[in-house]
């Protein structure tokens, strides 16, 4: 089973950028589907991109041109870059994953959470 524990967030002002990583342990990530969802405050948890063992992406229509989903398997991680950042990208920010090798957008699939990071976009 594979463990997951996010970093990089925080605290920047609209049209700012940060990188989350995502660092996975016992077992490679290139064999999961990763991905990374976003849950603010009162709302539902949704999903901002994931990309599959192939190097396949999806990315929610909201972020999509926005944000970078990327894997590094040499270092098992998984990144999220995060550009022209808007207030209401601010949420908890997860990372996922997945045995199936599918790429799928519903929380309820995947099998592994981290502990979410927060990321917080003032005005």
């Amino acid at each position: 089973q594979v463990q997951l524990v996010e970093s990089g967030g925080g605290l920047v002002q609209a049209g700012g950028s940060l990188r989350l990583s995502c660092a996975a342990s016992g077992r490679t990530c290139s064999s999961y589907t990763m991905a990374w969802f976003r849950q603010a405050s009162g709302k539902e948890r949704g999903l901002v991109a994931t990309v599959g063992p192939g190097g396949a992406d999806y990315y929610a229509s909201s972020v999509k041109g926005q944000f970078t989903i990327s894997s590094d398997n040499a270092e098992n991680m998984v990144h999220l870059q995060m550009n022209s950042l808007k207030p209401e990208d601010t949420g908890v920010y997860y990372c996922a994953a997945d045995n199936r090798g599918l790429l799928i957008t519903s929380p309820r699939s995947y099998i592994v959470w981290g502990q979410g990071t927060q990321v917080t976009v003032s005005s």
